[in-house]
């Protein structure tokens, strides 16, 4: 922590300096206020990952892809889009949002399938990450962080006739089968894109099975510009994942699940941009059925949800101090029909402003409120303040802001709807909301072309937080169908938490001539949280890494190029004697890709290796990760 308040001071001496040119690095983005903005002016901490970024690192599934964006942390429970949850600056895994578009897409039935984003890669146009509370302007669920995924059917700008087809497989150990095919079109006018992505494998050897997995998607997206002013957006998806998810949620020895996931996604935006205004209706649908079977001769948890999403936004531009003020509504219903579960329904519903302004030549606000109404916890007001200090090659930066978050399906109702219960996780109706003050500083330094350092200090303050505690059987709130011999975790409001850390982000880009070129990001984070009040041992708040450092990079010719992943984590370890189960205090895994350009970078072959150094290890205790993995492919990307 000194050495990072170190680093911001000199941060801040630096940042009147006067040089002759300023890199281009700053590009504009929408997800911290709604509002064409620069990174600069927005006063936070956000990482982007361009087209190429996505294209390029060496992953197969969008959550192996987040592993190595630094400061995200994901926690795997199988490979290859499987299963994972999503982390920023410790928090758990539900508070995380992830939106698409400009519409929350977090599932209401558990946090475990946030991750489930319907998109093939070749659709993204970037992705926008927002370490740090946003919900003021997103709403509940924006404590750690926002993952913004933009497709480019969103981004459209239909400057140019273009066609594109493009189509990949790969091949490897665990008889991996990976491929997908896709289409886009353009003109002036309107977007086509539709694609397809199977991802299966035997999967490796594990106790009386194996870690396959059986993932398909469905895409298709349009938009057309109707005139002027109005564009039409449309998107529909659709979802398969079928996986062996032994251990997945408990440490069990009689644990042999497999589940399978299936969802579909509808989406519309309708917009108007005029010269000093801008007004948007999105509107976006998502229904789930999730099968859980705990072992074969078990009788499986089945639920269906279903989330129904609006949200209509105006933003008109102000004489004073060049402001921008948008304001906007947004109404979710979330809607459960399970045999493990029951049947329930919910609903939110919020109405919010931003304001952003120069109050000074170089400084720069962003005022947001949103007052929100939840069948849970009723009435709640969040606001927050962004404030941004722009020097010639640095930026000195505020947020505080507060943030709510409330149960999900699965921490209410899990194994209330059952006649028997013998052991396992146990759902809690009375459940208050998560509420938090969260803030931070930090710098931006904007070095001489291709350098970028990003350093922050933050602190969380969290009361009520959720979480799984081991529970005995007469503290259970409600005991009719548990036996006391029965071993069970009660989701309770643990305890008011503390979270402080740090953050250090770099990058950069550089010719190493004869038209060769490296580039790389890399990330570090230290985490330390403290409990007060009525604190008991947790699951998923002890297995949050307490170091964490990302790193990705990529050298590259017109010839071919090698890219590698890495990741390092320093965590409590864990055990789990009947499983013979352990989470080792610290790890390092890193996957590589080299890829041989054909016929002027129309097509490409690629030899990939996950967990290259063969790493025994787990993220989550008793869900085994692979070793290491070989595998083989090619691709082509045909423009017209």
């Amino acid at each position: 922590m000194k050495r990072v308040l170190i680093l911001l001071t000199m941060m801040v001496a630096f940042s009147n300096a006067s040089f002759s040119q300023v890199p281009e690095l700053d590009p504009v983005l929408i997800s911290s206020s709604m509002q064409q903005k620069r990174i600069r002016e927005t006063g936070r901490n956000i990482a982007i990952l361009t087209k190429e970024d996505i294209k390029n690192i060496p992953a197969n599934s969008l959550d192996e892809l987040l592993r190595f964006v630094p400061g995200i942390e994901v926690q795997q429970r199988g490979p290859q889009g499987a299963q994972a949850d999503l982390i920023i600056r410790g928090g758990t895994f539900q508070q995380v949002l992830v939106v698409i578009d400009g519409m929350r897409a977090n599932e209401p039935l558990t946090g475990h399938f946030n991750a489930y984003i319907p998109i093939l890669p070749e659709e993204i146009e970037r992705i926008e990450v927002i370490k740090g509370a946003a919900a003021a302007i997103f709403g509940p669920d924006a404590v750690g962080g926002v993952i913004h995924v933009i497709t480019k059917a969103f981004a459209q700008e239909y400057a140019a006739k273009n066609k594109t087809v493009f189509a990949a497989l790969q091949t490897g150990q665990y008889n991996l089968f990976n491929g997908k095919i896709g289409f886009s079109a353009s003109n002036e006018k309107s977007y086509l894109s539709i694609g397809l992505q199977q991802q299966k494998a035997k999967g490796m050897p594990l106790r009386g099975t194996t870690g396959y997995f059986d993932n398909d998607l469905g895409s298709i997206s349009y938009s057309r510009k109707l005139n002027k002013q109005w564009r039409l957006m449309l998107r529909g998806a659709a979802d398969k994942r079928d996986f062996n998810a032994q251990n997945f949620y408990t440490s069990f020895l009689s644990d042999t699940a497999n589940e399978t996931v299936s969802s579909t996604w509808q989406q519309l935006a309708l917009t108007k941009t005029a010269e000093k205004s801008s007004f948007s209706l999105l509107v976006n649908a998502r229904q789930l059925k999730d099968r859980y079977a705990f072992r074969p001769a078990s009788i499986p948890n089945q639920n269906s949800t279903s989330l129904l999403n609006i949200d209509a936004r105006n933003s008109v531009r102000l004489k004073w101090q060049q402001a921008r003020l948008t304001t906007g509504i947004q109404v979710f219903s979330k809607q459960i029909r399970s045999n493990d579960r029951g049947n329930h329904q919910h609903l939110h519903t919020g109405i919010y402003a931003n304001l952003q302004h120069q109050l000074l030549n170089r400084l720069f606000l962003t005022e947001g409120i949103r007052a929100d109404w939840d069948q849970s916890y009723k009435w709640a007001l969040i606001p927050q303040l962004n404030l941004a200090y722009i020097g010639s090659i640095a930026t000195i930066r505020a947020s505080i802001s507060k943030g709510m978050r409330d149960a999900d399906f699965t921490e209410r109702y899990n194994n209330y709807n059952k006649k028997l219960v013998t052991g396992g996780s146990i759902g809690n109706p009375a459940l208050e909301a998560e509420r938090s003050l969260n803030m931070e500083v930090g710098a931006d330094l904007f070095l001489d072309k291709p350098v970028q350092i990003h350093a922050t200090l933050f602190q969380r303050n969290q009361a009520s937080l959720i979480d799984w505690a081991p529970t005995v059987y007469a503290d259970m709130p409600i005991r009719n169908n548990l036996i006391p011999t029965g071993v069970y975790a009660l989701a309770s409001n643990i305890a008011n938490v503390k979270t402080r850390g740090a953050e250090l982000d770099l990058s950069g880009d550089h010719g190493l001539g004869k038209g060769t070129r490296l580039k790389w990001k890399s990330g570090i984070t230290r985490l330390r949280s403290t409990g007060k009040g009525n604190t008991l041992p947790s699951f998923y708040l002890s297995s949050h890494a307490k170091l964490l450092w990302n790193t990705n990079i990529r050298i590259m010719n017109k010839s071919g190029s090698i890219s590698m992943g890495t990741v390092y984590k320093e965590r409590k370890k864990q055990t789990a004697n009947a499983i013979n189960a352990a989470i080792t205090s610290s790890y390092i895994t890193m996957n590589l890709r080299i890829e041989k350009y054909l016929f002027q970078k129309k097509a490409g072959l690629m030899l990939q290796i996950d967990n290259l150094t063969d790493l025994a290890y787990s993220d989550l205790l008793g869900s085994i990760m692979p070793g290491r993995w070989m595998q083989f492919g090619g691709w082509m990307n045909l423009n017209k």
